[in-house]
């Protein structure tokens, strides 16, 4: 417990040490604004799209680190000393030092010679800006003059540019101070306006970084809060930001509040509209309770009550909260990935809605409906899409002749049938939505040619064709010709047939239905008659037809996807399938948690591609892949393995790092895509946190199958799998309209198993509750055994 701890009646992570060993961050969005703020304030913020409305600059990998933010300075006007209240970026000892994240804010608290300081950040639900609210207490016993300083620097909108085209893109950018209000744009008018505003006395201003910082100094010792003046300055050109200077009195005991308004507006009227509406506190106040009123409501759809509470505050909470921020940003930006390049990923947006679907199911089915628009007519779909724009396209990686990633189309048959499971919306699949390449047909049509796609594009060994990669993307297995083939994704086709099998019967397609199941069978006879190696499934078969993941290999003998998706797919019996789940235990299993394949490659392979040039235990290349982690979990629930299936989710669970902090180095209220393997010197730390598929799939894991409820088509299926030392759990479950409050007892100390099941004192011959959508309360009472 070294930097923090959870304050879990209050939904908030507490960091007592600013010093963490990497940027701890929060991210505040409405799902159009975005702002990310570390534990210290340093981040970045955008309007919708990172690439083409940076409205904040970041500098990545950068020395000093998590540079620059949302920085204001406290001077003292006696004794010239200054500091910052959230300690960078001059970093002072402060006296005391506390940083809450909450749900969709920031607060930072500390004191430094007499003085107490509190800023609070937040997006509000309705309005394009972000809000700082900064309130200083005289805790000493003589008068303190001081005076506050606000800095923000803005990116030049296109952060591409900003970065890459220098000598062209600071001759457009325009900053001034008119009537009280900072407004960035460019010269032409084209971006529309940022605005900074600052409730407080202002005695001075800045808009141009080299004025208010001075040459050959940085944020830490600013010339204007150094000479304790602003310069007045404008920006024409150059580096624009936004900063202000407020002086305030305060005796002894007393108080005072500043507020700071930093947003985006199409029109000047609009943004002083903005500012007018929030310049007074108990405004702010206000936007803040309706703020804590909607996560209040986002999280009530799904709470659980175990004997574990690191559990239960992960589920009910920090695990929802990550989902909500995946679903709207997806891999796209981050503290890691600059949101320039990669857009929003069809494969990954797909997988985020199952995360939140059961809270947001009308964002789903818009999110959906907007995915499918970048589809083909032939079934595939472009890997990414820009959302801004709407505009798709493929990585600059992607293979000339083989222009298609061969799981994404798939992956909007799961998200669909998910869906539907939850909502019951039928009526979704008749949805006329356009392809890419022109014409438009019903969203139940599109499924059916993404399945289609995947059937035509069959290699030698009749296994889906690899294309540029699968799911593992550095895993292209390059050649001249182009003849890679993926076992994962033949067991991905063989869930998305048996899923949309089922879909069709609801949907009155019987004939469809039928054909898929045939389909079905086939393909599960040929995957074990090839691509079995005694003890588990291959991954892969290279350009040149060999097997990759085998036994017979040197390096990279055994993959995970394989063996947790031979049971997710239904393809592998079941005594095929526990030997592949105790294979990953052997070979993959760490005290960290489950690695991606072992051996990893010690050397460069031609052969594997992009997967091999990592450094062995870092990235695909063995590390410990904390997405795949979710899948190997429910595969042991699948199989009624629930001790091993709880070992495994702690294991990666991010409060079971708040204990081992100096090794995980990332923040242990989030899931981080990966941390290093144990044939790397670092093993254990996380890299790329917040942004991963991995959130959704854990909550799938933790809801649907440890907790066991999972909503199917005409009811909500209970069926736990949970280790054996729970005597009991609650779950309260909106489904459908109507409120379920599940309560599992388990006398008999089993992981899995139903003996009996009342409903409102009304027992049930089947763990299938029905979909009662009456606006009611409903007591579920199971007993396991």
């Amino acid at each position: 417990m070294k930097y923090g701890y959870f304050d879990d009646a209050r939904k908030e992570y507490v960091i007592t040490n600013p010093a963490t060993p990497t940027p701890w961050i929060n991210y505040l969005s409405n799902s159009e604004y975005c702002a990310m703020i570390s534990n210290t304030a340093g981040g970045y913020s955008f309007h919708i799209d990172p690439k083409d409305r940076r409205i904040l600059r970041y500098r990545y990998n950068n020395l000093p680190p998590d540079r620059p933010g949302r920085y204001l300075y406290v001077r003292d006007n006696k004794t010239g000393k200054y500091w910052s209240p959230t300690w960078q970026p001059v970093p002072k000892k402060l006296s005391t030092y506390e940083c809450r994240h909450g749900l969709g804010y920031t607060r930072i608290s500390s004191s430094y010679d007499g003085v107490e300081a509190e800023a609070t950040y937040f997006v509000p639900l309705d309005e394009n800006l972000e809000i700082w609210m900064l309130t200083l207490k005289n805790a000493a016993s003589q008068e303190k003059e001081l005076t506050v300083f606000s800095y923000a620097e803005f990116c030049l909108w296109h952060a591409d540019r900003d970065q890459n085209d220098l000598q062209s893109i600071q001759g457009v950018g325009v900053a001034k101070y008119e009537e009280g209000v900072v407004f960035h744009h460019f010269f032409d008018l084209s971006t529309g306006y940022a605005f900074f505003f600052s409730s407080g006395k202002v005695t001075g201003y800045d808009c141009s970084r080299e004025e208010f910082i001075g040459p050959y100094r940085s944020e830490s010792n600013p010339l204007a809060v150094d000479r304790g003046q602003c310069f007045d300055s404008g920006s024409l050109g150059g580096n624009p930001i936004a900063a202000t200077s407020n002086p305030v009195r305060l005796s002894p005991g007393q108080a005072e509040t500043i507020i700071f308004v930093l947003g985006v507006a199409k029109e000047k009227p609009e943004a002083k509209k903005c500012i007018q509406k929030l310049r007074q506190k108990s405004a702010v106040d206000k936007e803040f309770r309706r703020l804590g009123e909607y996560w209040d409501t986002f999280l009530a759809k799904f709470t659980v009550d175990t004997p574990d509470k690191e559990f239960d505050s992960l589920v009910s909470v920090w695990n929802q909260y990550q989902c909500r921020t995946t679903f709207d940003w997806s891999r796209y930006v981050s503290f890691y990935e600059t949101g320039i390049g990669r857009g929003m990923g069809f494969r990954d947006c797909n997988q985020d809605t199952l995360g939140v679907v059961h809270a947001i199911p009308e964002r789903v089915r818009r999110r959906i409906l907007d995915l499918t628009k970048n589809q083909f007519k032939d079934g595939h779909a472009y890997h990414i899409y820009y959302p801004l724009t709407g505009e798709g396209g493929f990585p600059n990686y992607a293979k000339e002749k083989m222009r298609f990633f061969s799981d994404d189309h798939l992956w909007l048959i799961l998200s669909v049938c998910e869906y539907i499971k939850e909502t019951g919306d039928l009526a979704i699949l008749s949805e006329n939505v356009n392809f890419v390449d022109g014409s438009s047909a019903s969203l139940y049509e599109h499924l059916k040619r993404a399945l289609d796609f995947t059937l035509g594009t069959m290699g030698s060994h009749d296994l889906p064709l690899l294309g540029t990669a699968d799911w593992n993307d550095p895993l292209s297995l390059p050649g001249p010709n182009d003849a890679a083939e993926s076992v994962f994704v033949a067991m991905l086709f063989h869930k998305v047939l048996l899923e949309l099998s089922e879909l069709c019967k609801e949907h009155s397609h019987d004939e469809d239905s039928k054909r898929y199941v045939t389909i079905a069978e086939k393909t599960k006879a040929h995957v074990n008659e090839i691509a079995w190696d005694g003890n588990w499934y291959i991954r892969a078969f290279d350009d040149s037809g060999n097997p990759v993941g085998s036994s017979k290999c040197t390096e990279g003998k055994i993959y995970i996807n394989t063996q947790s998706w031979a049971a997710i797919s239904e393809i592998a019996t079941k005594e095929r399938a526990i030997q592949c789940m105790d294979s990953v235990r052997e070979y993959l299993d760490t005290e960290y948690g489950l690695m991606l394949l072992a051996p990893p490659y010690s050397t460069f392979r031609p052969d594997i591609g992009a997967l091999s040039s990592y450094v062995p235990g870092l990235k695909e290349n063995a590390s410990i892949w904390s997405h795949v982690n979710a899948w190997a979990i429910i595969a042991e629930c699948i199989l009624g393995r629930g001790d091993q299936a709880y070992e495994y989710h702690k294991k990666i669970s991010p409060p079971a790092k708040n204990r081992i902090a100096e090794i995980h180095r990332a923040e242990p209220y989030v899931y981080a895509q990966t941390m290093a393997g144990k044939s790397h010197p670092d093993f254990g730390a996380a890299r790329q946190s917040w942004l991963t598929g991995t959130a959704s799939w854990m909550m799938k894991t933790a809801t649907n199958w440890i907790l066991g409820i999972r909503p199917q088509y005409h009811g909500l299926l209970v069926d736990p799998c949970i280790p054996k030392i729970w005597p009991k759990f609650t779950v309260t479950r909106h489904f459908r309209g109507a409120s379920y409050e599940v309560k599992v007892e388990n006398p008999h100390r089993v992981s899995k198993g139903i003996e009996d099941v009342r409903v409102d004192n009304r027992r049930l011959e089947t763990s299938v509750l029905p979909a009662f959508a009456d606006g009611k309360k409903h007591v579920v009472a199971i007993t396991m055994g």
